[in-house]
């Protein structure tokens, strides 16, 4: 459910910048999500299709660009891309890891006419 305040954050952030650069009408909007983000592309465009209605970003397009997930160990420094939900680090088997990509969410970009 968590979606529906980021949607509304993403078209607050994009109405924003649109309007400081005299837009009138988005077109695109290009977010960057990590893996670990825990957002639900679907979720994103549905609630973006009802709260853009009315907005100069109604009709614009949603773009995500996934980040893959990395951690790093912090016992032996080994950096990995985890392969399933075990989280332990494939080197030294250490559970003390810490996320270091795939954590991001982000409006990269936003494409205006």
């Amino acid at each position: 459910m968590h979606e529906l305040a980021v949607t509304q954050s993403i078209l607050d952030i994009s109405l924003r910048h649109a309007k400081e650069a005299g837009a009138k009408q988005i077109t695109a909007i290009n977010l960057v999500i990590g893996e670990f983000a825990s957002i639900v592309d679907d979720s994103v465009r549905f609630y973006w299709e009802l709260f853009t209605v009315g907005t100069i970003a109604h009709g614009s397009q949603l773009n995500f660009e996934r980040i893959p997930g990395e951690m790093t160990c912090t016992s032996c420094k080994f950096s990995f891309h985890p392969a399933s939900a075990d989280f332990s680090c494939p080197n030294c088997k250490s559970e003390f890891v810490q996320i270091t990509k795939g954590d991001e969410f982000r409006v990269d970009s936003i494409d205006v006419e």
